[in-house]
């Protein structure tokens, strides 16, 4: 099963919470996780001056993770790629990147690809895309730097038009037209195994949906099921609807009621020893931010870009 987006789910439990706190306060009863004790060189990354002078930064991005990230035939695509060509760009060096497998949890994938290394003794990588931003997270992963947040996440619903015929034109307000949560106690939809999607209609309205959630082993699958008919309507993250969509699938962002984890900031990860290379980077994602060019990576892929409340 695909866990990218359980992984969101899991830490995102007390998401933006305690954003506004004070740093000395969010901190606080947060017990974060032990420090390894002498570790190898090679697993803790190189310092931004041995970056540059290779020549080449590593960034670790997601396998098999249309629209984020994926090998095409030997070519590295996605919207997390060309985030990290710009990383590598800020630095005035060239990207390599490593395909990582998602695993348990968010703790486990920052243990393996920044700050320890595998079981099977893999380097860890210089940066890592795509990290969900908590400002809780932030307090009890000590070893990781969290910056760079360069994008919104956003849930929402693709739907077939021919099972929706008086939706509202996509040119209206994003909360008029198409289905909402309670269309789905008498139409089927579908969504991502165990992601927060699924969690949230199977809870919705007092589980009367259950019968009709179709649960699939990741969002590119739940939208071919959209696109070839077996189902009305997709719930999921907007960029991954977006991308599985074909003629005759429109997609919108209604309300959500009781849904606290409807979105959320993803950025990257960097060893905490290194902080240099985490300021550098983060003035990378914030001029291209500013320039446009963190939109125009969404737009190359058919996708709406929400920027980050930085």
């Amino acid at each position: 099963m695909d866990r990218r987006s359980a992984l969101v789910a899991g830490l995102a439990a007390g998401l933006f919470s305690l954003a506004a706190a004070p740093v000395f306060a969010r901190c606080e009863g947060v017990a974060p996780g032990a420090r390894p004790q002498n570790t190898s060189r090679q697993y803790v990354g190189q310092t931004l001056d041995e970056i540059v002078e290779r020549g080449t930064l590593t960034i670790a991005v997601y396998e098999d993770f249309p629209p984020y990230s994926w090998d095409d035939a030997g070519t590295p695509r996605g919207v997390d790629v060309e985030v990290g060509r710009i990383l590598a760009e800020g630095l005035g060096v060239k990207p390599e990147y490593r395909f990582v497998q998602a695993g348990e949890n968010t703790q486990t994938d920052l243990m393996s690809y920044i700050w320890r290394g595998t079981v099977q003794k893999e380097p860890v990588s210089n940066v890592m895309m795509r990290v969900p931003y908590n400002s809780e997270f932030t307090c009890l992963v000590e070893q990781v730097v969290f910056t760079g947040q360069y994008a919104k996440e956003e849930v929402a619903i693709a739907y077939r038009l021919d099972a929706y015929p008086d939706a509202v034109p996509s040119d209206k307000p994003r909360h008029e037209g198409g289905p909402v949560p309670a269309y789905f106690r008498f139409d089927t939809v579908a969504v991502e195994n165990d992601s927060i999607s699924d969690f949230y209609l199977t809870a919705f309205p007092g589980g009367q949906i259950g019968p009709n959630i179709h649960r699939f082993p990741d969002m590119a699958k739940a939208m071919k099921a959209l696109v070839a008919g077996e189902v009305m309507a997709a719930m999921g993250p907007r960029a991954q609807l977006q991308f599985g969509a074909a003629e005759g699938v429109a997609v919108h962002q209604p309300p959500l009621p009781g849904f606290a984890l409807g979105s959320w900031t993803v950025g990257i990860a960097v060893h905490q020893s290194h902080r240099d290379l985490a300021y550098a980077l983060d003035d990378a994602i914030a001029a291209a931010l500013a320039d446009g060019r963190l939109a125009a990576a969404y737009a190359a892929y058919g996708l709406t870009f929400t920027p980050p409340e930085r």
